[in-house]
């Protein structure tokens, strides 16, 4: 079967690439290119032997889609990726961030009438939840306002999917609602290659150990937590690759109850921002020099996951440790430093 990956070369995307070309899954990539490098491709070729087909396209250019869809009808399910994904910098550039995430999703979902009874995998983010009332956040939490124009996006695409699927479009979706993804392939092939100054703790993390940037900031020291850090529920990317190809599969095999439905994808378990410094620091015997300063403006205290249902429903858990996925971040790191 014929799978449309957008966004196929980032982070998630390709180690998600990776783990479809090992189930034999034929994959087509679009991708702009604006926050990752072509030559991911080659990585994604050295690992798994095979090349997926690839076209460098934004999806927001209405023409340049439509005219793939035309040539491209053969196409069995989409998982789609192709997003700006920084807190942060949604806070600085709303605007950007409701084009490419909110306009481009509806372009893909129009296209997506061409093919034949598709199914759609949702990349979208616990931020939906914003500051969850209770922990750990179970699907059935309240979405509550969002504390980031970026997890505005995710909701208003969760619920431009749910209102296209109940005007009867010819779609089926499952919405996985992502923790936070570190570390990259064990092979240091393919990892998170963020362009310019990352926006993520992980690669800042490692791009500080490799002397790239002078020293971590930590975003405020003065939160409800154990250390006054922010908590977060950190996933290897690995595992959540794994989850897209189950995902898919369970679509496919049309094995599901309802044709929308939304599951977290997480650990279960939630660790702050020191836990992260001192556990890189321990597993790859560096030291890190980070300070602490202010408060980052959409930030929430506290985010980890519930797996229940995924776990029950999907028959998945997060097999990997924090500490695994640092050391596959800080392997890719130094490749990367060699090589420049």
């Amino acid at each position: 079967m014929k799978i449309l990956v957008t966004g196929g070369l980032g982070f998630i995307g390709s180690h998600t690439v990776v783990a479809l070309l090992e189930k034999n899954y034929e994959v087509v990539i679009v991708d702009n290119l604006s926050n990752t490098s072509i030559d991911v491709l080659e990585g994604i070729t050295r690992i798994t032997g095979k090349t997926p087909d690839f076209h460098q396209i934004d999806i927001r250019n209405k023409s340049e889609l439509i005219q793939f869809f035309d040539n491209t009808p053969d196409i069995s399910g989409i998982i789609h990726f192709a997003a700006f994904k920084a807190v942060g910098e949604s806070v600085e550039k709303p605007l950007d961030y409701y084009e490419n995430n909110v306009s481009a999703l509806v372009y893909l979902l129009k296209e997506s009438r061409k093919l034949k009874q598709p199914k759609f995998i949702f990349s979208s983010s616990c931020t939906v939840y914003g500051q969850a009332e209770t922990l750990p956040i179970t699907e059935n939490a309240p979405v509550q306002k969002a504390n980031s124009p970026y997890g505005n996006t995710k909701q208003i695409d969760e619920e431009i999917i749910q209102d296209y699927i109940r005007s009867g479009g010819d779609l089926e979706a499952i919405s996985l609602r992502y923790f936070n993804p570190i570390g990259a392939h064990p092979s240091a092939l393919i990892g998170e290659l963020p362009i310019g100054v990352p926006q993520n703790l992980v690669p800042y993390v490692t791009q500080t150990a490799a002397g790239k940037r002078q020293e971590l900031s930590v975003f405020g020291d003065d939160y409800p937590t154990k250390d006054g850090t922010c908590i977060r529920d950190y996933i290897h990317v690995m595992d959540l690759a794994d989850i897209h190809a189950i995902a898919l599969e369970k679509l496919m095999k049309k094995d599901n109850s309802q044709k929308y439905d939304v599951f977290n994808v997480g650990t279960g378990k939630g660790n702050s921002v020191l836990d992260v410094v001192n556990t890189f620091e321990k597993v790859n015997d560096v030291k890190l020099p980070y300070k602490i300063v202010d408060r980052r403006p959409g930030d929430v205290t506290a985010a980890y996951a519930d797996t229940t249902k995924v776990e029950k429903e999907l028959k998945w858990k997060a097999k990997r440790s924090m500490g695994e996925a640092l050391k596959d971040a800080w392997r890719w790191e130094q490749k990367q430093h060699k090589s420049q």
